[in-house]
């Protein structure tokens, strides 16, 4: 007899929506209208390169729901990628929304290109076709579907994509606002760069705060001193391992498409990076061992195993070499729904993705509202903060009897950037999110893991939406 197929990424979205409804008094009807996605666009397009050939590209944009308006997603370039794929990204984007507050249906794009192989001349004709085609179709504007960057793309391809948006819309008032994760001086926010990554770096704090839950797993409470493994040294790897190095942890393995690398005492993150961008790849680097393969790091004993890369890393091929007692899932579908259900009875915690790597659209939240506001974070009272604080470090001069040296001074007096308003927005959406799904990983006494609280929690708020506005009758 052979072996049951695992399910799909897209399958594996659904069975967890069918799973947490088990848990919830909600219609049925109800149910399939939330999960379904409600508009689909599959293209095809033409790109003429410069040796005067013609190309046919393949791309997608999905809008899983309207409850909230706009819909909000990356976009994301892979040779891989298919209607499944984005459509399962587009669900768990709208899930991720309702569980960090932030007022946005989901959607996802996606373009099959392979970002690592082709020009910089090849990748901007793709973009800005792609862009002028989502335009054409009404699936692009501030009001209506906002992309991001995602897996293989960044600030250049926003950057393309909000110019040929206002090209196309010359003089809108919120044109900006149409996409983000731009350039800062193209109307993007600070910090935003760092996002995914940071939010990773606060949603682990916030897990380990809880004594009684790391007990439970043989941990203390606290990250000092816990061993990381990273899958993945792109964006949100990177910065995930930077920011949980900066909290005192020790990142022992670093894995990329090309290989992997290990040190028990620690890798030094920065250092790892800059070797990579000199030799490009993290093979061979001073002090580290090479590991056979990539897929060898995810196996390591670790308190922490954080897959940064894509989905189905881990599924029941490896899922019984896994010896992390926590995975923080900063990648979309790190863990197969198979591998996740044997991992939940061996007593491992999984942090699920829709929740740890929710830093990426709350900062991207961030930044529409600073494009329909038209003024950056800070900047009406930066400077009426700081006089303040220095009247007050005058006051308390005087009562004390003590000067503050000019360091002292200059520390007290200190109003926020653009950038620490927005870390700490961000270190609050992940705190309060975070206490909402554990209350209900709680309530289920065992029951559950917490990936399917944090469905439980999605779905209550999205048919709370439905039912308060008058979507479903």
């Amino acid at each position: 007899m052979s072996e049951k197929k695992e399910l799909s990424f897209f399958e594996g979205v659904g069975y967890y929506t069918d799973k947490a409804s088990k848990f919830i008094n909600m219609e049925e009807g109800l149910l399939e209208q939330i999960k379904v996605c409600n508009n689909v666009l599959r293209l095809k397009f033409p790109v003429k390169g410069n040796d005067g050939k013609v190309r046919v590209f393949e791309a997608y944009r999905v809008q899983h729901s309207h409850h909230r308006m706009p819909t909000k997603g990356g976009i994301r370039y892979s040779e891989h990628i298919d209607q499944e794929e984005v459509m399962a990204l587009a669900s768990l984007m709208t899930y991720k929304c309702a569980l960090v507050d932030v007022p946005f249906g989901g959607a996802k794009g996606g373009i099959k290109i392979d970002s690592k192989k082709e020009s910089v001349d090849i990748l901007e004709k793709v973009t800005r076709r792609y862009a002028s085609e989502l335009i054409k179709k009404n699936f692009i504007g501030p009001g209506l579907d906002v992309p991001a960057p995602d897996y293989g793309s960044g600030e250049r391809e926003m950057a393309w994509i909000v110019d040929t948006y206002m090209a196309f819309n010359n003089g809108e008032l919120d044109g900006l606002g149409c996409v983000t994760g731009k350039p800062v001086s193209l109307g993007g926010v600070a910090g935003r760069t760092a996002a995914t990554g940071r939010g990773v770096s606060y949603a682990l704090k916030e897990v380990f705060s809880f004594e009684d839950d790391m007990k439970a797993l043989g941990l203390t409470a606290g990250l000092e001193g816990k061993t990381v493994v990273v899958q993945g040294l792109g964006n949100v790897g990177y910065y995930s391992a930077l920011f949980m190095q900066q909290y005192g942890c020790k990142v022992v393995s670093i894995a990329e498409y090309e290989g992997a690398i290990f040190n028990e005492n620690g890798l030094d993150i920065e250092s790892v990076f800059q070797h990579r961008k000199a030799t490009g790849s993290i093979l061979n680097f001073a002090g580290a061992t090479n590991l056979a393969k990539s897929s060898d790091a995810l196996e390591l004993p670790c308190d922490i195993l954080i897959p940064a890369a894509l989905e189905n890393q881990i599924t029941m091929a490896n899922v019984e070499n896994i010896k992390a007692k926590v995975i923080g899932e900063a990648a979309n579908g790190p863990v197969s729904a198979e591998a996740s259900e044997i991992l939940f009875k061996k007593g491992v915690l999984i942090i699920p993705d829709m929740y740890i790597n929710a830093g990426g659209v709350t900062v991207s939240y961030f930044e529409w509202l600073k494009n329909l506001s038209h003024v950056r974070f800070g900047r009406m009272q930066k400077k009426h903060e700081e006089d303040h604080n220095l009247e007050l470090a005058d006051l308390l001069e005087k009562m004390t009897g003590k000067k503050m040296d000019d360091l002292e001074r200059k520390l007290f007096a200190k109003g926020p950037e653009e950038v620490d308003l927005v870390n700490s927005g961000l270190a609050d959406t992940m705190a309060k999110a975070y206490v909402t799904i554990r209350q209900q990983w709680k309530e289920g006494n065992g029951q559950y893991d917490m990936r399917t609280a944090a469905f439980i929690v999605a779905l209550n708020k999205v048919a709370s939406d439905y039912e308060q506005m008058g979507i479903w009758p």
